[in-house]
């Protein structure tokens, strides 16, 4: 196992890096981000109606946002796998699920102002590097299987 670790050493301390970069995002997300909804989500949103937003920068936020968090989930991705394959597919679903999302997002907002949960998890969706957690372990299950 120690020599496991040795000859992982890159990838942990890649693993590292994006994981506090991660954590710098999420530290330092209302300085770097307009979005009103930090607050409106912390309190009780249930029943008080949406925060009035600039929506042009508040879609700009999520994008830049979507974006940072992307671009770090794909080098996490590539330095743990090494595989360009992968790295394509990745790409591609990250992509397909921003314009997914902001979608979503921009249809609750404009259209269903009682929807203040499903707004809430389509945007934890945007702002948070979800879908990392799910491709690491389907990738490393799917590469284990193949190896079979």
């Amino acid at each position: 196992m120690l020599n496991n670790l040795k000859e992982n050493k890159f990838k942990i301390f890649i693993a590292i890096v994006i994981v506090v970069c991660f954590a710098l995002i999420r530290a330092f997300e209302t300085k770097l981000f307009y979005d009103p909804f930090l607050n409106y989500f912390k309190n009780d949103f249930h029943s008080q109606p949406y925060p009035q937003v600039e929506t042009p920068k508040l879609f700009l936020g999520l994008f830049f946002r979507y974006l940072l968090n992307s671009i770090l989930s794909l080098i996490l991705i590539y330095a743990l796998f090494k595989d360009r394959d992968i790295l394509k597919f990745s790409l591609l679903i990250y992509t397909l699920f921003l314009v997914v999302l902001l979608g979503m997002f921009y249809v609750i907002l404009e259209y269903f102002p009682d929807a203040s949960w499903l707004l809430f998890y389509v945007r934890r969706f945007i702002i948070q590097p979800i879908l990392v957690l799910l491709f690491i372990p389907g990738f490393y299950y799917q590469l284990q299987n193949s190896k079979k």
